[in-house]
């Protein structure tokens, strides 16, 4: 493997370990038509899809997702290992010229471009393994996740028509994330760009195409030039936790008058007075509280989980020696299985919070339905689901 791009000799196309599967070959020739309605060219589909056989590891790495998530904390301290912020220092020197041109030509901050960059691919060590056409072909014909499979088929066999990357060489993850930013294919489409200038949008093997794109889709995303992503903040005594939610948007100035001050006890920053900003609360009540600004949101259209875009923000940080957090995180609590999460969904929804469905994740929804019974029993009304929630719920 090389280390600046991670890109190593590919694998073949069909794999000697999988028997060949009738059924997937039909399944590949039905689709042609498909494909070729949507835009791809015949010969194109022909000469990427020839041979193709399922991946036995795509359908297990779909069908066995994690009964368990880390808490937020641990994904953080992975996230903001010293290792991975000294390599972000390293590259953001290395590639000092390159995120200049990029920061002009985007207004996107060059630290927040090599934190995703960092977290994405370990700054392009670690771009996936798999052949991106088989495993989506592979999840396309499994079927349990068709419509995403085949659309993403589809822009795979797009990016391969447009010259971009062979067949071959289109590597990624299981789920078809793809090079140093790990784009899915419909994604790269609209967001891709070739920066370095060679006529081709690689962000497999170039950092400045890679980095670019990653600037590109922020900025399409709303990402605002020169302003924070956030900080860690302190809430006033008798805060109303209900207030703390995404969807529930103050100005800074109106955070300010309500108590909210900065980690360390000193005022909002006042030019950041006119912002939007909501309260997050990643660990609950119990844990550190963030003021979330407009570029948060940015990063959510990159992946969108608060734990994620906390990492990018924080990581930014700490590469200049910033992003520490102050105050603890609640370390005896654990994260509910998805099991326990679904039990949590049925226990509130029969006791007449209706959650709108039982599917293990704690959406909008669940948290609201959350609340409303925290606030009916007295509890601090965090919308955070734990272990504690849970036992007083099956107890009644």
């Amino acid at each position: 493997m090389q280390a600046a791009t991670g890109i190593s000799a590919p694998v073949p196309l069909v794999s000697p370990r999988t028997p060949a599967d009738p059924a997937f070959t039909a399944w590949v020739k039905s689709f042609r038509k498909e494909a070729v309605a949507a835009g791809v060219k015949a010969s194109v589909y022909d000469r990427a899809m020839s041979g193709l056989n399922p991946d036995p590891d795509v359908i297990a790495a779909d069908r066995n997702q994690p009964e368990f998530s880390k808490p937020v904390w641990g994904y953080l301290e992975s996230a903001l290992s010293d290792k991975r912020v000294a390599n972000g220092k390293a590259m953001l020197r290395s590639h000092e010229k390159a995120l200049a041109r990029i920061e002009k030509a985007y207004g996107v901050d060059r630290r927040i471009v090599v934190a995703i960059w960092g977290l994405e691919s370990a700054y392009g060590q670690f771009t996936g393994s798999l052949h991106v056409l088989r495993s989506l072909a592979t999840l396309g014909y499994d079927g349990r996740r068709e419509a995403f499979a085949k659309s993403q088929l589809i822009a795979a066999l797009k990016i391969v028509q447009a010259g971009d990357i062979a067949p071959e060489r289109m590597m990624g993850s299981w789920a078809g994330a793809m090079g140093q930013t790990q784009f899915i294919p419909t994604t790269y489409l609209i967001h891709a760009v070739d920066f370095d200038g060679d006529g081709r949008r690689d962000i497999w093997n170039s950092a400045d195409d890679a980095l670019a794109s990653t600037a590109h889709l922020l900025s399409r995303s709303g990402w605002k030039t020169g302003q924070s992503w956030g900080y860690e903040v302190t809430l006033p005594n008798g805060f109303d936790y209900a207030e703390a939610d995404r969807s529930n948007r103050r100005s800074v100035a109106q955070w300010r008058a309500l108590g909210v001050r900065m980690a360390d006890g000193g005022a909002l920053p006042a030019g950041d007075d006119a912002q939007s900003a909501a309260i997050l609360l990643p660990a609950g009540h119990r844990g550190p509280a963030f003021l979330v600004l407009p570029n948060f949101k940015a990063i959510l259209a990159y992946n969108n989980s608060t734990s994620y875009a906390l990492a990018v923000g924080l990581l930014s940080q700490r590469f200049a020696g910033q992003g520490e957090i102050v105050r603890d995180w609640p370390r005896d609590e654990r994260p509910l299985k998805r099991s326990e999460r679904e039990a949590l969904q049925r226990a509130l929804t029969n006791a007449g919070y209706d959650t709108k469905g039982v599917d293990g994740i704690i959406g909008y929804n669940t948290r609201q339905a959350i609340r409303r019974y925290q606030k009916a029993h007295g509890l601090p009304a965090d919308g955070h689901p734990n272990e504690r929630l849970l036992r007083k719920l099956n107890s009644r």
